[in-house]
This record gives structure tokens, C-alpha cells and sequence, in this order.
């Protein structure tokens, strides 16, 4: 249950793609990862590191849908079932006194490690596949999630930290006159990056919610120089400390908008001591990619397909767009039973997801991964004065370069594009050709010759 395992897994499938030439972690990887950021891309694999014997850069690996499925071992029909089952049901992993990352320790040399600098107005090298946990002073609240670390110096480290669960760890510890200990694991299996990212109340400790998605598989290790535990199958491991006083300026970092964010004064990471592997798999998480806005967003979609479930007969699907960052913009699609479900059904998005700034609800005929179909929906199925919801000065998101970028203000839309059911049903059919077996095949060996 390791990176390299899935990844190795990931190979014998023929979805990893090998780069042999070399390449500077300075803004070539960057640039090659980004011309193959599109949806069923491959892996890709960085083989030849300039600077860097012995060591892989390995990016894109949650880029599909269909990856993070074959992570899990479910359906993409069974895929929300499997991440909520994980947040309501979470299982403690067991400890490990072996780990792989042990078979190297040294003190820190951070400029030892192929860590990217993305784009061209980035403050410098960062970290952005980083899975950082901690204990709260008195040791019952645990707490891992995903952030960003700008690289200062060979040991120390700026950490963006947003006011939710780190934040509040860090301020306890900050409140009893300590630095916060953390662990910084790289290169983790996908389930661990998906729980990560998602968003169980505090006091649950989403290493337990890994440990579910993983069917009990996950093991952790101790560290050594602070309180905190790692996956024991990481390619690296940091073990550091949030200073509870040094603050410095962190970005501009190109987040999952594809826009810089803004510069602000974050805490300073000490790090004390890195374990790795020999020749370890180096995770490169490009900002702003689909696999960024795919472990992101999954954990937020099956949040709102658990709340909107709750206030309509059945949910369908939910998809926060590519288009829309993965974060901004939802689809949602439902069966209606009556007038003003679909009402209940936006507001119930808007509360599971905050960060969310516009939300569509469609009919279950209607596919909400294809943008035509949904645009169609809203050209006939949508009347402003009467399916248009706008909720001014609320809480969004302060990725939004629109927002207010210190408060997060913002204004929501939300746009009831179902099929009205004061008229008849057959009005908004859409029509649709009879098609027999011998025409089917037809069109099929036309498309075969078109592709040849």
C-alpha cells in the first residue's frame, strides 16, 4: 500500500509515460507535466534528474478519475460510498517500528531533494504534494492535511496554513509556548492524499480515515525528534516543527485557480531530520493540474452528494468542474420529485461546501461531466426570475482572485436547471433517433476508419 506499489501498479496498466532526457526541476519538469495536464493523461515518470542521481520525479499519478478508482479498488459508481463510509467510519492504522524511509537518515539538506519551482512568479522551490500531521500539546487531537511549503533554506521551511484544523493545533501549541511538531511525508498512496484533503471534524484524525479507504492496510511510524507519525511506506519523511513566533512572507504561489495567490506573512518550519529511501520516487503535485483539483475536490464532491442526499429522494452525481477549478463550481445531478427540491438541493451544496461559488442542479438525463449537456439543460430547462438564487456576503473561497481575498466574501449563485413540472414532460425531451444492431455497426467501423 505504498506510492511506488501503486505506481508500479499504475506501470503494468500502460498508464506511465517515461521521460529519459534530462531535465532541471527548475521549471522544465513543470512545463513538461503541463502540456500532458488534461483529462486520462498518463503519469509521468522524470527519469534523469538533472543534479540528482538516483532519484525519480513522478507526477500526474492522481490525474483521472479512473486512477483514484483503481487506488480505492471501487467503481466510479461506488466512489463517493467508499470516501464517506471512510469519514464516518474511520479506523485507527497500527504502528510499525520498520519503515522503508529509514534506510537513509541524515540531517536536513533540503536542497538535496528535486523540489520544484512550478511557475515563473513563484516565490521559489515548493513542496505540494506534502502530507503534514499532527498532535495537539496534550496528545488527543490528531490532525492531517495537505500544504504547500516554500523551501527558505536547507532546514527551515514556510507552511501556508488556512484557519482550519492545523491552524487550530498550531494555536494551542502557540497558547501552551511550544513549537508545533509535525511530520512531513512525500510520496504516499493516493488513499492517504484523499483523506488528507478531506474534511472530518476535529478529533478525527484522517490517517483513521486512510486506514479505512485502505482496508485496514496502513501502517505508521514514529518519529524519532518529534511527536508525530508518518505513513510508514513514504518516500520521505521530515520530521519539523511550526515555530510558535517566526513568521515570514510566503508566495506568490500559483494555487488551484491557476492564479497567483497573494503573499502572506506564514509560519516558519524548522526541519530537524529527513529519513527517506535509498533512491526514492520524488511526488511532484503540479498546482493548478486535475490532479490537484482531483484531490481537492473528490473528498468536497462526495461531501455534497452525502448532504444533498439527505434533502432529495436520490442524487445522481456530483461534479465539481475542471472548468471551475475543481473547488468553485458544482454540478449536481438529481431526481425530483417536486417543486423546490431542487431549491433544497443547491442550499444543502452551498453548506457542505463553502469554498463553493456556483452551483447548477440538473435532471438525472443529463450527463454533468459533459459541458454541452449542462449548458443545454440551462438554455431550456432555466428561468431566472424564477430558478436563479443569489446569496450576497457569504463565505466562499479566498483562492478567488474576484473575492475579497482577506475576509473570503463573496457573492453565490445557484441555478435550478431541472425540467419544470407545472408542464409536460415531453416538452423538454430530448430527441433522440432510433438506432438498429446493423446501423450501430455501421457507424462503428466509420469511426474505426476515421481513427486509422
Amino acid at each position: 500500500m505504498s506510492f511506488r506499489d501503486f505506481i508500479k501498479q499504475m506501470e503494468e496498466r500502460g498508464e506511465v509515460l517515461h521521460v529519459m532526457d534530462e531535465v532541471s526541476p527548475e521549471f522544465e519538469v513543470s512545463a513538461v507535466m503541463q502540456s500532458f495536464s488534461y483529462n486520462n493523461a498518463p503519469i509521468i515518470s522524470f527519469d534523469n534528474i538533472r543534479g540528482y542521481s538516483g532519484v525519480k520525479i513522478v507526477g500526474n499519478v492522481c490525474g483521472t478519475r479512473r486512477r483514484l478508482c483503481m487506488a480505492l479498488g471501487v467503481s466510479e459508481e461506488k466512489l463517493y460510498d467508499k470516501i464517506i463510509e471512510a469519514v464516518n467510519k474511520p479506523m485507527e492504522p497500527s504502528i510499525t517500528e520498520d519503515s522503508p524511509a529509514k534506510e537513509v537518515v541524515e540531517e536536513p539538506r533540503l536542497s538535496k531533494i528535486p523540489i520544484l519551482r512550478h511557475f515563473e512568479r513563484d516565490a521559489g522551490p515548493y513542496i505540494t504534494s506534502a502530507v503534514v500531521s499532527a498532535r495537539s500539546p496534550d496528545g488527543r487531537i490528531e490532525n492531517v492535511s495537505v500544504h504547500r511549503l516554500l523551501v527558505l533554506s536547507d532546514n527551515r521551511l514556510a507552511i501556508r496554513l488556512v484557519p482550519r484544523h492545523l491552524f487550530k493545533l498550531w494555536s494551542m501549541a502557540k497558547e501552551a509556548g511550544k513549537d508545533l511538531d509535525v511530520a512531513i511525508a512525500i510520496g504516499v498512496h493516493p488513499a492517504v492524499l484523499l483523506a488528507a484533503a478531506s474534511s472530518p471534524p476535529l478529533g478525527v484524525s484522517e490517517f483513521g480515515v486512510a486506514n479505512r479507504l485502505l482496508n485496514g492496510n496502513l501502517k505508521l511510524v514514529r518519529c524519532e525528534r518529534v511527536d508525530a507519525y508518518a505513513p510508514a511506506d513514504a518516500e520521505i519523511i521530515l520530521e519539523a516543527r511550526i515555530s510558535r513566533n517566526e513568521l515570514v512572507p510566503e508566495g506568490p504561489f500559483v494555487d488551484i485557480t491557476g492564479t497567483y495567490d497573494a503573499q502572506r506573512d506564514q509560519p516558519v518550519v524548522e526541519v530537524v531530520k529527513v529519513m527517506r529511501r535509498e533512491k526514492y520516487f520524488y511526488h511532484a503535485l503540479l498546482p493548478g493540474s486535475p490532479e490537484h483539483k482531483l484531490l481537492m475536490g473528490l473528498p468536497r464532491e462526495a461531501a455534497i452528494y452525502e448532504a444533498v442526499s439527505k434533502v432529495v429522494p436520490r442524487v445522481k452525481a456530483v461534479n465539481l468542474t475542471m472548468g471551475g477549478c475543481g473547488w468553485l463550481h458544482a454540478v449536481i445531478s438529481i431526481e425530483k420529485q417536486v417543486e423546490g427540491d431542487s431549491k433544497n438541493a443547491l442550499l444543502a451544496a452551498f453548506a457542505a461546501h463553502p469554498s463553493l461559488k456556483h452551483a447548477i442542479v440538473v435532471d438525472s438525463d443529463i450527463n454533468i461531466f459533459n459541458p454541452e449537456e449542462v449548458e443545454w439543460a440551462i438554455a431550456t430547462r432555466f428561468q431566472a426570475d424564477e430558478d436563479l438564487i443569489v446569496i450576497r456576503g457569504a463565505r466562499g473561497s479566498t483562492l478567488d482572485p474576484s473575492a475579497n481575498m482577506e475576509t473570503g466574501l463573496t457573492t453565490k449563485v445557484g441555478l435550478d436547471a431541472t425540467r419544470p413540472l407545472k408542464y409536460p414532460e415531453e416538452r423538454f425531451e430530448r430527441a433522440r433517433i432510433p438506432i438498429s444492431e446493423r446501423i450501430l455497426k455501421i457507424i462503428e467501423g466509420l469511426k474505426r476508419d476515421k481513427n486509422q
